[in-house]
């Protein structure tokens, strides 16, 4: 769709986990800044995308219209839990014709994972904003995206076309940053 804006939103542990070996986001990862950031940039977006495991847990989360991916659908429903949310299976239905059925056509589309969904978007994103807590490691976490492991997660997103801005600062005292990875 012409009138969307896609932009991805991660932060990570310094060897490129988005969740602990139990595939939950541990408070070591969980910082002011980072969470200031990321609330104010899903505040502005028209719409969410993100797994079935994955959720941002803030206050304004339930007024704010998602998809939700999931194979419990055949196409597209309605999510019996939260009026402004549609179920998505990608196997039944376009994601064009999911936005659509979630009455959006424009705006910005923010995709905040898991590493699958990250992965559905990677050549379509017109910025990935990479957050990063060198400090942190998490030993047989889930990484951000498939590959890191092997590669990192700037080699992945240099990979698919996107080339770093410049870093900004999230919370100095731990290191945090975020970095806009954007496509050229």
């Amino acid at each position: 769709m012409p009138g969307l804006r896609f932009e991805g939103y991660v932060i990570v542990s310094g060897d490129g986990m988005l969740a602990d070996a139990r595939n939950v986001m541990p408070d070591e990862l969980k910082f002011e800044g980072d969470k200031r950031f990321f609330s104010a940039a899903l505040d502005r977006a028209a719409l969410i995308v993100h797994g079935r495991n994955s959720h941002e847990d803030q206050p304004n989360s339930p007024r704010r219209k998602r998809i939700i991916l999931t194979h419990r659908v055949a196409a597209t429903a309605p999510d019996p839990s939260n009026a402004n949310a549609l179920l998505w299976n990608p196997a039944g239905a376009t994601f064009e014709e999911a936005c659509e059925r979630a009455g959006v056509t424009s705006g910005t589309v923010a995709i905040i994972g898991g590493p699958d969904v990250f992965d559905m978007f990677m050549d379509r994103y017109d910025t990935f904003w990479l957050s990063i807590a060198p400090k942190v490691r998490l030993p047989g976490g889930e990484p951000c995206f498939p590959g890191v492991g092997e590669k990192t997660p700037q080699q992945i997103l240099a990979a698919h076309g996107l080339k770093p801005g410049e870093a900004q600062m999230l919370d100095p005292q731990d290191g945090v940053s975020v970095t806009p990875w954007r496509r050229s």
